[in-house]
């Protein structure tokens, strides 16, 4: 099982794209949309049945349109939920109502819950970053790498950005200032840059989060290898930590 993801900068887009993938026959078990929600509709239950407020909660992820007319069953799995540092979202099909557990916290805490739905941990951060600047999520879980890829140009033909293309931009952002900071420590960022992003997006992951470099040193090991033990790496990390910090610092001033 491999899961394909599209990042829609619109709830309109978002609906388009979802009826896009519907018209390429694409099935309605496979799609799974995790999208910005309302205070109200955070207090939709989880149910995998239809529950009073459904159709109002899928409403207001799509700008007026009903679970059926965006591609998904009004009866599909729901669960609205709130996010630390996001606030309520709403995930919809049985993948977006289990890609976040119970308090918020994102898949992938144990090692052995990575890919456990088709999912790399190294994308979950960056979900929560398109959530965060009101990006609505399309999850599409697919059987093989064939058929991934079909469904990867259904979505690029409906307008949505590649997870690859959004963490590509991101990094790209925030690189400079990175290559500044490691030639402090009088490191050749030109040469050292993929090891030291590597650690710095591991800084990012569920498993790393709350947990110091060497808390976290042995599971990291586990999933990158010996390169988690390079200075490159660890100063990557801490770059990544106090980034993970300082912008949670700033979401909780704003609340």
């Amino acid at each position: 099982m491999k899961t394909v993801a599209g990042i829609f900068a619109s709830r309109e887009a978002a609906t388009r794209g979802l009826q896009h993938l519907r018209g390429t026959g694409v099935r309605d078990d496979r799609i799974n949309v995790l999208a910005p929600g309302t205070a109200d509709a955070a207090r939709v239950p989880v149910d995998d049945a239809e529950q009073p407020g459904i159709g109002t909660a899928i409403g207001a992820v799509v700008g007026g349109a009903t679970g059926a007319s965006i591609g998904l069953p009004i009866g599909a799995a729901i669960a609205s939920l709130v996010i630390p540092g996001i606030g309520p979202i709403i995930a919809a099909g049985a993948l977006g109502a289990a890609i976040f557990g119970a308090g918020g916290a994102a898949i992938g805490h144990r090692l052995e819950e990575n890919l456990t739905y088709g999912i790399s941990r190294d994308e979950l951060f960056f979900y929560e970053e398109a959530l965060r600047k009101g990006r609505i999520v399309v999850l599409v879980q697919t059987d093989d790498e064939s058929e991934a890829e079909a469904i990867r140009a259904a979505l690029d033909a409906a307008g949505a950005e590649r997870i690859d293309a959004a963490r590509e931009a991101w990094w790209i952002g925030l690189r400079d200032a990175e290559a500044q900071a490691y030639a402090v420590h009088g490191g050749d960022f030109a040469r050292d840059e993929s090891i030291y992003r590597r650690g710095f997006e591991c800084a990012l992951l569920p498993v790393s989060r709350g947990r110091a470099y060497d808390e976290v040193l042995d599971d990291l090991t586990e999933l990158h290898g010996d390169v988690c033990r390079t200075e490159p790496f660890r100063l990557g990390f801490a770059r990544g930590r106090a980034y993970d910090d300082a912008r949670r610092a700033r979401i909780d001033r704003a609340a």
